[in-house]
């Protein structure tokens, strides 16, 4: 039985809106959604005692919650132990950084374990809390249809080519939750999986790749409208090849995902990224892995001993397999090295990924009827507290 939670008012702040900024401003959450919101003034007296009154400094700003479409883990769990247990703690976790919503993504490893792991994240998206943690919004299949000469972190023995018999298989396994698939689309069968992926309303999405210009243009016209993670693992900008990079550049039918932890891209590229595409054409993820959170140390991805050292995670020959990075820090890296505004980057870490998943009509930004997913910022744009579909998700302390 879900417990009861109080309606909520949170006032006096700065309020980043659909549209516009609302100065001293409020908001009413209630039954999980956005009631109401406006100017203080406005607010009319409460009908009853029962709401949950928060109060923050005048400077403080609300925005929407974040949206992570591609992480594999944090806090020491990662989607591919196919467990109830992991998946918890990553949506009571996510808060922590802003994030309200997220794809819990996979990765290449054996048949059986992605099985595993799409029956899990399949069962628990169907089960999961109405409110009060992250919300598992469908699940990311990174690999194992991706190019072996692109692999990066996604282990070699185990890729194989875009099967469309085999991914009907687990769309099935995971109860229809499968909303977006990472693939090569140079590789045998790729634009043959495209091209139900479109047809099934599934984001395809060019990654691992070694595309050419002419493949990547063939790809988009089968139905890919999304790259994962711009510039990591796939055919660069070459002034006599675009190659997939050239592609994400050129067509405004791509999404690019970026991570912006100034790891896996130095901050000047991330910059060259956001002049070409500006903000409605990117997306800040974080392609985090279990370590996140935790301290140096060696941990598990895939299979495979990553070593995690002063924000850095490579496997044994020093690839860089994944990131440590937090959606609230992407946000602040993201403004730090392009010069951007708030609310574009707003737009790339929410609105953007909202739009893409097809449900902006609920999440991605602030305004009544949208479920109640809210990240409370301070001066430094640090994450102070995050409301998840109406219910205090995380608080910072005040004196830790």
């Amino acid at each position: 039985m879900t417990p009861q939670v109080n309606p909520i008012l949170l006032k006096g702040i700065h309020i980043y809106s659909e549209g516009k900024i609302l100065e001293n401003g409020y908001i009413k959450m209630k039954d999980q959604k956005i009631d109401e919101l406006g100017n203080v003034s406005e607010l009319g007296p409460l009908n009853n005692d029962q709401w949950e009154i928060v109060e923050l400094p005048s400077h403080y700003k609300a925005i929407p919650g974040l949206i992570d479409v591609h992480i594999h883990g944090v806090n020491g769990a990662d989607t591919m132990d196919g467990t109830q247990d992991a998946l918890d703690t990553m949506v009571t976790s996510l808060p922590k950084e802003g994030t309200t919503s997220f794809l819990a993504t996979t990765m290449t490893q054996d048949i059986k374990h992605i099985e595993q792991a799409l029956i899990n994240a399949g069962d628990y998206i169907g089960k999961q809390a109405p409110q009060g943690n992250a919300e598992i919004l469908g699940i990311h299949l990174e690999g194992p249809f991706v190019n072996p000469k692109m692999a990066g972190a996604q282990p070699i023995p185990h890729i194989i080519d875009p099967n469309l018999a085999l991914f009907k298989r687990w769309q099935e396994l995971a109860n229809g939750m499968i909303k977006l698939v990472t693939l090569a689309p140079e590789q045998p069968g790729g634009i043959e999986l495209i091209q139900f992926l479109k047809a099934n309303h599934i984001i395809a999405s060019i990654g691992h790749s070694e595309a050419a210009y002419e493949e990547v243009n063939e790809a988009i016209h089968a139905g890919a409208t999304h790259v994962t993670h711009l510039y990591n693992q796939m055919s660069g900008l070459h002034h006599r090849e675009p190659g997939v990079v050239g592609a994400a550049f050129l067509r405004d039918e791509l999404m690019a995902e970026i991570i912006v932890d100034g790891v896996h891209v130095r901050p000047e590229i991330v910059e060259i990224a956001y002049k070409l595409k500006r903000s409605e054409g990117l997306m800040l993820i974080t392609d985090s892995m279990r370590a996140k959170c935790l301290k140096n140390g060696k941990y598990d991805l895939g299979g495979q001993e990553v070593t995690v050292k002063d924000g850095r995670a490579e496997l044994i020959d020093g690839t860089l397999a994944g990131s440590i990075l937090k959606m609230g820090q992407a946000v602040k890296n993201m403004i730090a090295y392009t010069g951007c505004s708030l609310e574009e980057a707003i737009e790339m870490a929410s609105g953007n990924p909202a739009k893409q998943l097809n449900v902006f009509d609920r999440k991605g930004s602030i305004s009544v009827g949208k479920d109640a997913d809210i990240a409370i910022l301070d001066d430094n744009l640090e994450v102070v507290m995050t409301i998840c579909r109406g219910a205090v998700a995380y608080k910072k302390e005040e004196n830790p």
